[in-house]
């Protein structure tokens, strides 16, 4: 289910994103799982407990892509909670508390410049000023909001009580090539790194390339180049940074014109808060200095903000001990990617199982979980349920 033809894109709010979300849906229906979507599309599948009206422990992640992407990142954790759930039944071992299945909109954050929109506005952290940006077609969010049949008015009930949720188990494909390289089907996230994104807009002064002597240019893509090779000279100096400029935008875009105005994009992660927070004060003020240096003006917006996160200790107990259960050998590691665990983690106990991917790639068509990896995690899944059931107070 793709917005584009000959490559999987699948964009919150979209038409594939609806269709898939339908689908998804109608899966839940058929596990007989009340459904319910909220505000922002988050589409909830719940299962009680063996009594009625406990706190649901989520398992789930997201439908969402980026551009051009492999079809495992995300809908795997979805289709595997619902598995898990299902298999559950099967075997006649419903937990002591309740179950729900949620797939997340928006994690990625390719359409709108903010990130795990939906388990944010879960979490109640979604600063309702996001319902005013817009994508680069000048849609703004609350009008893709209204377009799939969705309420902009209704963020504030998306946000879940504490005592609600008992955790958030999310399953992923590792992203990374760890997992393969020691021969290991499943791993055990660990922490989360945190995350820092930013817009940077370099205005200079457009003219004729030819007419303009180089002394007197203001050239912005001259600046912004300077500015990108900053970014790398500075994450290549700190240990467990790193640092990416994923979008650039030339403007006017001739060919015989000097650009007078470039935007950028920077993904700045960390496992360390203090270390990104320390980086990322030297980068602005390094960039200004640019800027001036250049006679160029600067616009610094930061669009997405999190803190590293560490998985809840109990919740990785008991992956650690199913995986035992199961013969299977332990690998703790830290995700270098965000993920919707980070925000559940506002207001619950979060922890994530990391599947094997082929050559760690990920985002890209290549992406690719063998069925046997696949499998391996449903069953740490399923024996990770049984037992916090039969520990559950």
């Amino acid at each position: 289910m793709s917005d584009e033809p000959g490559r999987l894109t699948r964009l919150t709010w979209g038409p594939a994103w609806r269709e898939a979300v339908g689908l998804v849906h109608g899966w839940m229906e058929e596990a007989g799982l009340p459904t319910r979507l909220d505000a922002v599309g988050n589409l909830m599948g719940r299962r009680e407990g063996r009594r009625a009206g406990t706190p649901a422990l989520l398992l789930g992640s997201h439908l969402d892509t980026v551009i051009d992407a492999g079809r495992f990142d995300g809908v795997l954790g979805v289709l595997l909670a619902l598995a898990a759930v299902e298999e559950l039944e099967v075997r006649e071992k419903r937990p002591a508390f309740a179950l729900e299945v949620v797939a997340f909109a928006d994690e990625e954050g390719v359409r709108f410049p903010c990130a795990l929109t939906g388990s944010r506005a879960m979490a109640g952290t979604l600063d309702p000023a996001v319902l005013g940006l817009t994508d680069r077609d000048g849609t703004t969010l609350a009008e893709a909001l209204r377009a799939c049949g969705l309420d902009p008015e209704g963020l504030a009930a998306c946000a879940r009580r504490p005592g609600e949720i008992l955790g958030f188990l999310e399953a992923h494909i590792e992203q990374g090539p760890v997992l393969e390289q020691e021969g290991v089907a499943v791993g055990l996230v660990e922490a989360i790194v945190g995350a820092t994104r930013l817009e940077v807009q370099v205005e200079g002064r457009t003219g004729h390339a030819g007419t303009v002597p180089m002394r007197l240019r203001r050239d912005a893509l001259a600046g912004a180049a300077e500015m990108v090779l900053a970014v790398e000279r500075l994450a290549r100096g700190t240990e467990g940074l790193v640092a990416t400029v994923g979008r650039l935008e030339v403007l006017p875009g001739a060919v015989n014109t000097i650009p007078g105005r470039v935007r950028f994009t920077i993904d700045l992660r960390s496992p360390e808060d203090g270390e990104r927070t320390r980086v990322l004060a030297d980068l602005e003020a390094r960039l200004e200095e640019i800027a001036c240096g250049r006679g160029l003006a600067l616009q610094v917006v930061t669009t997405h903000e999190a803190r590293a996160v560490r998985s809840d200790p109990k919740l990785l107990d008991a992956l650690a001990r199913a995986q035992a259960r199961l013969g299977l050998p332990e690998r703790r590691l830290v995700s270098g990617a965000g993920h919707d665990a980070m925000a559940i983690a506002a207001i619950a106990p979060v922890a994530m199982l990391f599947v094997r991917c082929r050559e760690g790639i990920s985002h890209d068509p290549a992406e690719y979980a063998a069925p046997a990896d696949i499998e391996a995690a449903l069953a740490v899944l399923v024996e990770t349920l049984v037992l916090l059931s039969e520990e559950f107070r």
